[in-house]
């Protein structure tokens, strides 16, 4: 009887969750799901040997990971060749009928999922492995988490002995402006872009956090199959369907490049429509055999193109321009828009950063302005509208005052920025807290904008070195808070006075110094003291430090306000001792980086701090002095005038290599 209705539960699980996730049509609510979902867990934790290896308990996330096992993908996962307009994709058809001969061939015009692209291997039928693409020939193995996602089969409709696909995991617009909502909630970074918490996403070492990310996929391709013959890639997509997957939506095959074009720019109206992002359309042969003809070049196949959409434009009208007050003073302006979604998230606010770029661009209260996402992740006004002008728009003018303490505001010469002069302003103050707490610098646990606002409000805090004597019953008694909460926080505090000397050192908030000059000051000086008594003349002598950063790190410390604040900070126990990191060297001493394009292995911040750790320089642009660009996917124009300028170009795997040797 258990036997028999762990079996029903399984099958009808499986069948619900097909409706609902593959085939969007529910037949059965929310609630009743959980409750057979429930009533099979119970009996699988009764009788664990009648467990299903693709029972959809398996969703629910195993235990947490210590790390990521690598995989080497039997068929490489190349990326695709870039086109931008019409005539490459007419050159791409040329190359293509150079080889198989004019008109002896298909095309299939697909959406280009902008998500992560991973690899699902079935034996017998049944999921055994999932994996990233990582540099293509070697990635991560996420099988556990990508089994948390309900729209990939654990097991197929039939018995297939082997079968590898390709597919794209992806956020769902509506799903990621809703995990964003809740982070900005819980004071929390927000995520760029469906992509990139995506690709977070399915990169957590706990199970639990992707499957409640709610990720999904759309599998795209057939990289491996026997036991099964397929002739072209329209049968392909229509098997994988039948198998139980979510395939690349209106997959046809079309007789001409001209109609194959045609569909790729339908696809790019309907790209503001969907409820998924993507950033452009692939053109693939369709027939399987003359794939294998045309081949590949060591990078992309010959036998698929993607298409580029330029990036997102859109127009919305600039309601106000209000100032914020930065930690150092700078008065930053601000425009104020009717809401509108680009790349993949609302936009309301955008800086406009000084009275110059809004004077240079001829920017005015109430005119409508075209706005975009530089590289997808930053808003920024990219034109005036100004045939839409009708006479109702108003210059802006910074203010001669400070709005947080009415102090004066002045433009420092030679600059084009505004500041604050006042000495007391409680705006520099929260936003130096917040600094000071912030990831890059001190990195306090729990400690938000919300938290340091109150904590200033109600007279707790007047400075920074004040967190360090904060007591448990007062912070409890903030809003939201609570004992535990507040023992959290002093827990994160106490943490804290562990940190390196440069993360000490950065979150001074002392102008022009970086994180960058931070490490470097630690390292040459050994401790917090030395460099309080070094002249700016021996900061300057370190290779990277400017003599404006000098002279301000100098400056700094000769202020007895800040000499003050510093010796109550050390008299807490806060680490002033520079502590070489494990694995430190200085095998990149002297050679300057510039890494562009997308990696799915690190982050670029990530890959800028192992080349500092390794003793590099990380740059952002290309020049004739660099030494090295770490090129990953989507390279773009770095990597072109790294080819023109000759600077070695290094792969991911390669750059690793080379700190590890």
């Amino acid at each position: 009887m258990s036997a028999a209705r762990i079996k029903e539960l399984t099958e009808l699980l499986n069948y619900h969750a097909h409706k609902y996730y593959v085939e969007d049509s529910p037949e059965i609510s929310d609630y009743e799901y959980d409750h057979l979902l429930h009533e099979l867990e119970q009996l699988e934790e009764q009788y664990p040997e009648l467990k299903d290896p693709a029972s959809p308990t398996v969703r629910v996330g195993g235990k947490i990971l210590e790390g990521f096992e690598s995989v080497t993908h039997e068929v490489p996962m190349q990326s695709l060749h870039d086109s931008f307009n019409e005539q490459d994709v007419m050159d791409f058809d040329t190359r293509v009928s150079g080889v198989l001969g004019s008109g002896t061939y298909e095309y299939v015009a697909e959406h280009k999922i902008d998500g992560l692209s991973v690899s699902l291997e079935y034996r017998d039928g049944l999921f055994v492995r999932g994996s990233t693409r990582g540099d293509g020939i070697t990635g991560e193995d996420v099988t556990q988490n990508l089994k948390t996602i309900a729209s990939i089969p654990l097991r197929l409709k039939d018995t297939v002995p082997l079968l590898e696909v390709r597919g794209e995991v992806f956020m769902a617009k509506d799903t990621f402006d809703s995990l964003n909502a809740q982070r900005e909630k819980n004071e929390e970074p927000l995520f760029a872009n469906p992509r990139n918490a995506a690709a977070g996403s399915l990169r957590q070492l706990n199970p639990q956090i992707a499957r409640e990310r709610k990720l999904d996929i759309f599998v795209f391709n057939i990289q491996k199959i026997e036991g099964v013959e397929i002739n072209t890639h329209t049968e392909a997509l229509d098997f994988l369907k039948e198998q139980g997957f979510k395939v690349i939506p209106q997959h046809k095959a079309y007789k001409t490049i001209k109609e194959a074009f045609n569909r790729v720019l339908e696809i790019g109206e309907e790209r503001y429509s969907l409820p998924f992002e993507i950033d452009g359309a692939v053109l693939k042969i369709n027939n399987l055999e003359q794939r294998e003809i045309l081949g590949s070049t060591s990078k992309f196949p010959r036998w698929a193109e993607a298409y580029k959409f330029p990036a997102e434009t859109k127009k919305t009208k600039l309601l106000d321009i209000i100032v914020q007050v930065g930690r150092t003073g700078v008065i930053t302006p601000n425009a104020v828009l009717e809401p509108v979604r680009v790349a993949g998230s609302t936009v309301s606010r955008v800086t406009l950063h000084n009275l110059d770029y809004i004077r240079e661009k001829d920017i005015k209260i109430g005119d409508y302005v075209m706005v975009r996402k530089a590289g997808d992740i930053i808003p920024e006004v990219v034109e005036v509208s100004k045939e839409d002008r009708d006479g109702s728009e108003r210059e802006f003018y910074m203010p001669e005052r400070c709005p947080e303490c009415g102090a004066e505001v002045l433009r420092t010469d030679g600059e084009a920025a505004y500041r604050c002069v006042g000495t007391a302003c409680p705006a520099q103050l929260a936003r130096s807290i917040i600094h000071f707490a912030s990831r890059d610098a001190m990195d306090i646990d729990g400690l938000g904008p919300a938290i340091v606002n109150q904590l200033i409000d109600n007279g707790l805090i007047t400075s920074w070195a004040d967190l360090y004597y904060l007591n448990k019953e007062d912070i409890a008694k903030l809003e939201k808070m609570g004992d535990k909460s507040a023992q959290n926080l002093l827990d994160a505090l106490e943490e804290t006075k562990k940190r390196e000397l440069f993360r000490l050192l950065f979150a001074f908030g002392i102008r022009l110094n970086g994180q960058r000059s931070s490490k470097l000051l630690a390292k040459h000086f050994g401790s917090l003291e030395n460099i309080m008594n070094a002249t700016a003349e021996e900061m300057s002598q370190i290779p990277d430090i400017g003599e404006k950063t000098a002279q301000n790190v100098f400056e700094y410390f000769k202020n007895d306000k800040n000499l003050e604040l510093i010796q109550k900070l050390v008299a807490s126990g806060v680490n002033t001792e520079y502590h070489a990191e494990e694995g430190e060297t200085n095998r990149l001493s002297g050679k300057k980086f510039v890494i562009t394009g997308k990696f799915e292995e690190l982050s670029r911040a990530e890959m800028t701090a192992l080349v500092e750790k390794n003793g590099g320089k990380a740059s952002g642009s290309v020049s004739k002095n660099t030494d090295y660009v770490i090129a990953g996917e989507d390279a773009g124009s770095k990597l072109d005038k790294a080819n023109s300028l000759g600077v070695t170009v290094l792969t991911f795997d390669e750059f690793m290599k080379m700190i590890s040797e």
